[in-house]
């Protein structure tokens, strides 16, 4: 049965910007996207793609394999029953929540898109991350703030903000940076505060 791809195909920041993947692979990948609308699966055939982009079955298998090795899709095989004849084979997707238990669609995922005012950030869908990717993150915007802290807070939370999910651990971080910084401002005023007090106790020592 041959499928009808979407108006619509999705490359992930991870797979856009992969160095050891190529063009054409990366290109494989958005259409096996756009494939999957329905059930997060494509049951596309190696001719259907070799069609598709001109290039012969051989070649497509490698795209497929590439795309397998790096870890982007799942290639899951059926078999005919009592024998090693290949039944059915499907790509699936693997990461950044398009295979998960939800079973979103593609297309909801590009509505998800349309309506997060062009923030890219908004437009992945969440992906915790680990110590270093904070770590680099915080030297690279100079901050100071303690990655490890800031991972295992909201390790603790389930990755929660407030009553809602995370959408982008580096806009918390960065909610993080000013709250140090609002600190770091208050603080003199608060000192300078008691410093007034002490200097008029002082004053009136003197008279005694």
């Amino acid at each position: 049965m041959k499928e009808k791809p979407s108006y619509y195909a999705i490359i992930p920041a991870e797979v856009r910007y992969a160095k050891d993947l190529t063009p054409n692979a990366k290109l494989l990948y958005a259409e096996i996207t756009a494939l999957s609308q329905k059930e997060n699966f494509c049951w596309a055939s190696n001719k259907y793609f070799s069609e598709l982009y001109d290039v012969s079955p051989i070649t497509i298998s490698r795209w497929i394999s590439i795309l397998v090795d790096k870890g982007f899709i799942i290639r899951k095989i059926t078999y005919k029953k009592g024998t090693k004849q290949i039944d059915k084979r499907n790509l699936q997707l693997n990461q950044w929540g398009i295979n998960d238990n939800e079973k979103r669609s593609i297309n909801n995922i590009v509505k998800d898109n349309n309506t997060s005012n062009n923030n890219t950030s908004n437009n992945k869908l969440f992906k915790k991350p680990s110590v270093n990717d904070v770590e680099l993150y915080c030297i690279e915007r100079d901050n100071k703030i303690d990655a490890i802290s800031f991972v295992n807070f909201y390790e603790s939370k389930g990755w929660m903000v407030g009553k809602n999910k995370m959408k982008d651990w580096r806009a918390c971080v960065r909610t993080w940076e000013i709250r140090d910084k609002n600190k770091k401002t208050y603080a003199p005023k608060t000192m300078s505060k008691i410093d007034m007090q002490l200097n008029e106790y002082l004053k009136g020592k003197e008279y005694l």
